[in-house]
């Protein structure tokens, strides 16, 4: 494995709040020019990963290369070849857009020769022209977010941090959001983005999945999809979806059942000999099925069906 061909190497990376361990021993390598995802609920750790990554917080223990320099060892060499850009507004909502972009521009040292430039492509690629003296607190959300990220760029960083970027942005602004992420990547900039959001997922090269400051899976989002949920997926639509729920959790065959929407997702052995006997069981306490087929699992049965075995073997080791 030739180091050069990597933005981000970590190996063992830790870190500990006194008893709790926030990250706990996290081996990985993201490609330079990878759109990577890191993939977890709200505390699962992948804000206090960023955060070490980007010489914000000391490990407790482990190893982090970013852009080829040791996160512990030269934080402030770290911190000039990436940009970072957090789940919080982190521009100043009393200055105009400009104003914001000039401030910037010399936090990060754009040189005079680039400023002009790097300024009209902010603008540009945030549809911001002809907006220059707007106060950001008024922008809408989606047009703060690509803001905040032209701001976050402006000095061309070959590492991009983005923690949860789009929370808070409506669809239609979440989905132009990752289309300029993948122009950046297009250029070679290795993009980190952190999402609780499955669908946004989708739109990774490669995820790793975060539970409780561990990764319980790592690949892109096809080779989770294929290789992660044991058994078959069988969606079921009925009335009394909690009755349900209760009833088809104790019948053999099946390994999991979680409630998705309006229905629910049952993970079984065999889903063509599973199906009578769900239909049976469902029979017997006179709950109406409306519907019974097997699908495709997606990222969100993935998480779950790791989450939970993860969960079930802690529970048995305590």
């Amino acid at each position: 494995m030739a180091d050069e061909e990597y933005s981000v190497v970590i190996e063992g990376l830790t870190r500990r709040f006194g008893k709790f361990v926030a990250v706990d021993h996290l081996d990985l390598t993201v490609r330079k020019g990878e759109v990577f995802g890191f993939l977890g609920p709200n505390g699962a750790g992948k804000s206090t990963t960023i955060r070490m990554l980007c010489g914000l917080l000391t490990p407790s223990a482990g190893k982090a290369i970013v852009a080829g320099y040791d996160v512990a060892r030269s934080p402030e060499m770290v911190r000039q070849r990436l940009g970072y850009m957090s789940q919080k507004f982190s521009l100043y909502g009393d200055l105009t857009v400009m104003e914001n972009i000039r401030l910037f521009a010399g936090l990060y040292s754009v040189s005079p020769r680039d400023l002009v430039a790097r300024i009209q492509w902010v603008l540009e690629m945030a549809n911001l022209k002809g907006r220059e003296n707007l106060i950001t607190a008024t922008l809408p959300g989606g047009w703060k977010q690509r803001l905040a990220l032209g701001c976050a760029v402006l000095h061309r960083p070959p590492v991009v941090f983005l923690d949860e970027p789009t929370s808070g942005v409506d669809p239609i602004a979440r989905r132009q959001f990752w289309e300029l992420i993948h122009q950046m990547a297009g250029e070679g900039v290795t993009v980190f983005v952190t999402t609780h959001y499955m669908e946004e997922a989708e739109y990774c090269n490669r995820l790793a999945l975060i539970y409780r400051g561990s990764m319980v899976a790592l690949g892109t989002p096809s080779e989770l999809k294929e290789k992660s949920t044991q058994g078959e997926l069988l969606l079921v639509e009925c009335d009394r979806l909690g009755e349900a729920l209760e009833l088809l959790r104790n019948v053999p065959g099946v390994l999991d059942a979680a409630v998705f929407g309006s229905a629910l997702h049952l993970v079984v052995e065999d889903a063509q000999s599973e199906q009578a006997r769900i239909q049976d069981k469902l029979r017997s306490e006179s709950i109406v099925l409306k519907r019974i087929q097997k699908i495709r699992p997606s990222l969100e049965d993935v998480f779950v069906s790791l989450t939970t075995s993860q969960s079930r073997t802690r529970e048995q080791r305590a």
